[in-house]
């Protein structure tokens, strides 16, 4: 499965709209991502799905159950094309075989399933493979917005069967109603919530098989530009996290790529970055497990890293995280 690596300024921006009253306090959530206030404006700014975690982390310190109350306001429009090809589907087991069919386009942390156990339809979210501190939070996030989207498709509230959750109940588990006003299981072995089986028949309110062939073609042609990108970024990122002790330059880089460094520099920047950009997220995510294993002294990590002296490193974590590399290790 494809996980998209860039993505929108979206959740960023819900999480300052929720909690952000002051401009000092965006700063304190945008602190560590490289994001910088004025960006939010921009529809077409693409950040990485590390810079998008680092804010919700930083956002968790002060709202535990920031998941839950991020999902009810991620829309079916909020997945673009693919969002409005779902609300012009024939039905709602249409609609749910459609947004499955491409996982790039709905930019999700998760493997999404939807499956059929006698009575009840099931939708899952699985195969989560990014930070593991943040996985509750992305699992209420998510869930929360494919009920809302649900309830969005069908023009009414989805009556829910059940609801599971692998991690354990937490302290704030009163919130839950509003998105699963149902028995709910913690230490389950999945993520999903289920509801009748039959609801998967029932014609959708805006079904319109015109428009909704127009909606295809468009998700079919953006879903090829989207992976063939994304694949061609991982190649670059893979090239670079490969030569992180003696990172080669632009120039070089290109050469490995087969391409000139105009055409490098322009394809990454179609991608909403650029070269230095992708070198220090790979240098951060290293330096971030390599601060993490004690019998590795900072003068070697920044030896690792591609630096020529410490001092160079301390201050490169700094930018990156907001704090020092041994405040991070500690």
């Amino acid at each position: 499965m494809l996980h998209a690596h860039l993505t929108t300024l979206h959740v960023v921006a819900l999480i300052l709209e929720l909690l952000a009253e002051r401009p000092e306090q965006a700063e304190t959530l945008l602190a560590g991502s490289g994001i910088r206030p004025a960006e939010l404006a921009s529809g077409e700014r693409r950040i990485t799905r590390t810079q998008e975690l680092q804010v919700c982390a930083n956002a968790l310190e002060r709202r535990a159950d920031l998941g839950l109350a991020l999902g009810r306001r991620l829309h079916v429009s909020s997945y673009g094309l693919l969002g409005y090809a779902a609300l012009s589907a024939a039905t709602f087991g249409d609609a749910w075989r459609l947004l499955l069919q491409y996982p790039a386009l709905l930019g999700t942390y998760f493997k999404l399933e939807l499956s059929v156990e006698g009575e009840l339809a099931w939708v899952g979210a699985a195969d989560y493979r990014h930070d593991a501190a943040l996985e509750r939070f992305n699992v209420e996030m998510c869930l929360a917005s494919l009920r809302l989207v649900c309830d969005e498709l069908l023009g009414r509230s989805l009556p829910l069967a059940a609801a599971q959750f692998q991690h354990a109940r937490p302290d704030y588990v009163a919130r839950y109603a509003a998105s699963f006003p149902c028995p709910l299981q913690f230490d389950a072995p999945r993520n999903a919530f289920a509801f009748p089986v039959e609801w998967l028949q029932r014609r959708l309110p805006l079904a319109d098989p015109v428009t909704h062939q127009d909606m295809l073609e468009r998700c079919r042609k953006q879903n090829v530009e989207f992976t063939t990108r994304q694949q061609w970024l991982q190649r670059v990122r893979e090239a670079l996290a490969s030569q992180l002790a003696e990172p080669p330059g632009l120039e070089q880089l290109a050469q490995q790529m087969h391409c000139s460094p105009r055409t490098l520099r322009r394809h990454l920047q179609e991608l909403g970055t650029h070269y230095q950009e992708l070198l220090d997220e790979l240098r951060f995510e290293r330096a971030k497990a390599l601060l993490g294993q004690e019998d590795w002294p900072i003068c070697r990590i920044a030896e690792a890293l591609g630096f020529s002296e410490s001092a160079s490193f301390r201050h490169a974590f700094q930018r990156w995280s907001g704090v020092a590399p041994s405040r991070f290790r500690a």
